[in-house]
């Protein structure tokens, strides 16, 4: 990664690369539950993809006291405890975070960027250490050149912090000339994108409300994962 001029293409992983609702969903509901506190309804439920877990569990008015209980009760099943059907292994138990699948088209998609010369970065708002192991699984490690995602001790949270921290591990230098876009599919992939200056390429088949990412200011929408490498030839031609 010594060469300058790059182009570094940062990918979000819930959303964008899988589709992680199921285990991220079970995961809540077993959080809330062991909590004592209602569980919320299936389309809030829907809202804590994407975000931090800390960030979804306080918009649910878990009290502050109780926010480290709870961030560590959804960690446990959704990265130790094989309590869940796994969906491309009926029969078999897994932990929430193996609940997931890769979207169809996208390892495609992903080989044919790496073959442009694009530099391929995971970046989300997930804790690193479940990042890999997830991508190990699903072998998509091979097709990205870094993964980067969330600190354990969530002093590294929101997606900027991410960002941030995969360009200084990368060397990233604009003023050399190095270019950035991101590709995800919920606001904060847009907001932590434009706080480092860069734009996002918007992923329809995520799980962004109607309406969140063009309130968001996306740069552009795709409808479907073969469109990916076209879109981000597309935007690095002009920019």
């Amino acid at each position: 990664m010594a060469q300058h001029p790059r182009k570094v293409v940062l990918l979000d992983l819930d959303g964008t690369l899988t589709k992680s609702d199921g285990g991220i969903i079970a995961s809540v509901v077993k959080t809330f539950e062991a909590l004592g506190r209602p569980v919320p309804d299936d389309a809030e439920l829907h809202r804590f993809i994407g975000p931090a877990i800390i960030e979804s569990l306080q918009r649910n008015h878990v009290p502050e006291d109780e926010l480290d209980r709870a961030v560590d009760i959804y960690r446990s099943f959704y990265a130790d405890k094989a309590v869940f059907d796994d969906p491309n292994e009926p029969g078999n138990k897994v932990p929430g975070r193996l609940v997931n699948v890769v979207f169809p088209g996208i390892r495609e998609q992903l080989l044919k960027l790496r073959a442009d010369g694009y530099y391929l970065a995971l970046a989300s708002c997930k804790p690193e250490y479940q990042c890999i192991p997830i991508c190990e699984h699903f072998h998509l490690t091979e097709l990205l050149d870094g993964i980067y995602g969330a600190s354990k001790d969530n002093t590294r949270l929101d997606k900027d912090q991410v960002i941030r921290y995969c360009f200084d591990k990368i060397g990233f230098d604009g003023e050399a000339g190095d270019r950035a876009v991101m590709i995800g599919d919920r606001y904060t992939d847009i907001d932590g994108a434009r706080a480092c200056g860069l734009d996002t390429i918007g992923c329809r088949w995520g799980y962004a409300p109607a309406g969140e990412m063009e309130e968001h200011g996306v740069y552009e929408i795709i409808e479907t994962t073969n469109q990916l490498e076209d879109a981000v030839n597309r935007y690095f031609a002009t920019h």
